[in-house]
Protein backbone atom coordinates (compact mmCIF):
# COMPACT_ATOMS: atom_id res chain seq x y z
CA UNK A 1 0.00 0.00 0.00
CA UNK A 2 1.26 3.45 -0.91
CA UNK A 3 1.85 6.01 1.81
CA UNK A 4 -0.44 9.08 1.73
CA UNK A 5 1.16 12.21 0.33
CA UNK A 6 -0.23 14.30 3.19
CA UNK A 7 -1.67 13.83 6.66
CA UNK A 8 -3.50 15.80 9.34
CA UNK A 9 -1.04 16.82 12.08
CA UNK A 10 -3.63 18.43 14.31
CA UNK A 11 -6.45 20.91 14.71
CA UNK A 12 -7.89 23.29 17.29
CA UNK A 13 -10.92 25.50 17.67
CA UNK A 14 -9.80 29.11 18.06
CA UNK A 15 -13.09 31.01 18.13
CA UNK A 16 -16.57 30.06 19.28
CA UNK A 17 -19.38 32.62 19.26
CA UNK A 18 -22.91 31.41 20.00
CA UNK A 19 -26.18 33.31 20.13
CA UNK A 20 -28.74 30.57 20.59
CA UNK A 21 -31.66 32.82 21.48
CA UNK A 22 -32.91 32.97 17.88
CA UNK A 23 -32.09 29.39 16.95
CA UNK A 24 -34.65 28.18 14.43
CA UNK A 25 -34.93 25.44 11.85
CA UNK A 26 -34.20 27.86 9.00
CA UNK A 27 -30.49 28.63 8.93
CA UNK A 28 -28.15 29.95 6.28
CA UNK A 29 -24.88 28.05 6.57
CA UNK A 30 -21.63 29.63 5.37
CA UNK A 31 -18.15 28.15 5.09
CA UNK A 32 -15.03 30.16 4.38
CA UNK A 33 -11.80 28.16 4.09
CA UNK A 34 -8.37 29.71 3.57
CA UNK A 35 -4.86 28.37 3.72
CA UNK A 36 -1.19 29.18 4.07
CA UNK A 37 1.51 26.92 2.70
CA UNK A 38 5.15 26.70 3.74
CA UNK A 39 7.19 25.27 0.86
CA UNK A 40 10.22 24.71 3.11
CA UNK A 41 8.51 22.58 5.74
CA UNK A 42 5.69 21.14 3.60
CA UNK A 43 3.12 22.31 6.14
CA UNK A 44 -0.30 23.56 5.05
CA UNK A 45 -2.24 25.64 7.56
CA UNK A 46 -6.00 25.49 6.98
CA UNK A 47 -8.31 28.09 8.53
CA UNK A 48 -11.94 26.99 8.39
CA UNK A 49 -14.60 29.53 9.34
CA UNK A 50 -18.20 28.33 9.90
CA UNK A 51 -21.21 30.62 10.30
CA UNK A 52 -24.88 29.87 10.88
CA UNK A 53 -27.27 32.78 10.36
CA UNK A 54 -30.99 32.82 11.17
CA UNK A 55 -33.01 33.22 7.97
CA UNK A 56 -35.85 34.64 10.06
CA UNK A 57 -34.05 37.78 11.24
CA UNK A 58 -30.50 37.43 9.81
CA UNK A 59 -28.96 37.25 13.32
CA UNK A 60 -25.68 35.40 13.72
CA UNK A 61 -26.37 32.13 15.54
CA UNK A 62 -22.89 30.62 15.49
CA UNK A 63 -19.42 31.51 14.32
CA UNK A 64 -16.82 28.82 14.85
CA UNK A 65 -13.26 28.95 13.60
CA UNK A 66 -11.03 25.93 13.37
CA UNK A 67 -7.35 25.81 12.46
CA UNK A 68 -5.70 22.65 11.18
CA UNK A 69 -2.20 21.72 10.08
CA UNK A 70 -1.56 19.23 7.30
CA UNK A 71 1.89 17.84 6.55
CA UNK A 72 3.08 16.75 3.12
CA UNK A 73 5.31 13.66 3.05
CA UNK A 74 7.72 15.63 0.84
CA UNK A 75 8.02 19.40 0.59
CA UNK A 76 6.94 20.74 -2.77
CA UNK A 77 6.25 23.97 -4.57
CA UNK A 78 2.78 25.43 -4.10
CA UNK A 79 1.97 25.10 -7.80
CA UNK A 80 2.63 21.33 -7.70
CA UNK A 81 0.10 20.62 -4.94
CA UNK A 82 -2.38 18.21 -6.53
CA UNK A 83 -5.94 19.46 -7.05
CA UNK A 84 -7.38 16.65 -4.93
CA UNK A 85 -5.56 18.01 -1.87
CA UNK A 86 -7.87 21.01 -1.41
CA UNK A 87 -11.26 19.23 -1.23
CA UNK A 88 -9.77 16.40 0.80
CA UNK A 89 -8.46 18.69 3.54
CA UNK A 90 -11.96 20.11 3.92
CA UNK A 91 -13.51 16.62 3.88
CA UNK A 92 -11.07 15.45 6.56
CA UNK A 93 -11.71 18.44 8.85
CA UNK A 94 -15.49 18.79 8.41
CA UNK A 95 -16.51 15.83 10.66
CA UNK A 96 -14.59 17.40 13.57
CA UNK A 97 -16.34 20.73 13.02
CA UNK A 98 -19.71 19.04 12.68
CA UNK A 99 -19.23 17.06 15.91
CA UNK A 100 -17.98 20.11 17.79
CA UNK A 101 -20.99 22.21 16.79
CA UNK A 102 -23.35 19.45 17.92
CA UNK A 103 -21.52 18.98 21.22
CA UNK A 104 -21.26 22.65 22.16
CA UNK A 105 -24.94 23.33 21.42
CA UNK A 106 -26.01 20.17 23.26
CA UNK A 107 -24.11 21.38 26.34
CA UNK A 108 -26.19 24.59 26.23
CA UNK A 109 -29.20 22.43 27.16
CA UNK A 110 -31.08 23.17 23.96
CA UNK A 111 -31.92 21.14 20.92
CA UNK A 112 -28.45 20.60 19.41
CA UNK A 113 -27.52 22.16 16.11
CA UNK A 114 -26.73 19.11 13.99
CA UNK A 115 -25.26 19.79 10.58
CA UNK A 116 -26.10 17.18 7.97
CA UNK A 117 -23.36 15.34 6.18
CA UNK A 118 -22.46 17.60 3.29
CA UNK A 119 -20.53 17.44 0.07
CA UNK A 120 -18.20 20.42 0.36
CA UNK A 121 -16.19 19.71 -2.78
CA UNK A 122 -17.47 23.00 -4.22
CA UNK A 123 -15.22 24.76 -1.68
CA UNK A 124 -12.12 23.38 -3.43
CA UNK A 125 -11.65 26.45 -5.61
CA UNK A 126 -12.45 28.81 -2.74
CA UNK A 127 -9.69 27.24 -0.65
CA UNK A 128 -7.25 27.11 -3.55
CA UNK A 129 -7.86 30.77 -4.40
CA UNK A 130 -7.59 31.77 -0.72
CA UNK A 131 -4.26 30.01 -0.20
CA UNK A 132 -1.10 32.04 0.14
CA UNK A 133 2.54 31.16 0.37
CA UNK A 134 4.29 31.77 3.68
CA UNK A 135 7.31 33.99 3.21
CA UNK A 136 10.63 32.42 3.96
Amino acid sequence: MEKAIFSLKGYKFTKVVLNLEDLSDKLEIQFNPSGKYNENSGEFFLDFDFKAISKKNMNLIANIQCKAVFQFAKSQKIDTIPDFFYPNTIAILFPYIRAYISTVTLQANIRPLVLPTMNLSSLKDVLKNNTTLISR
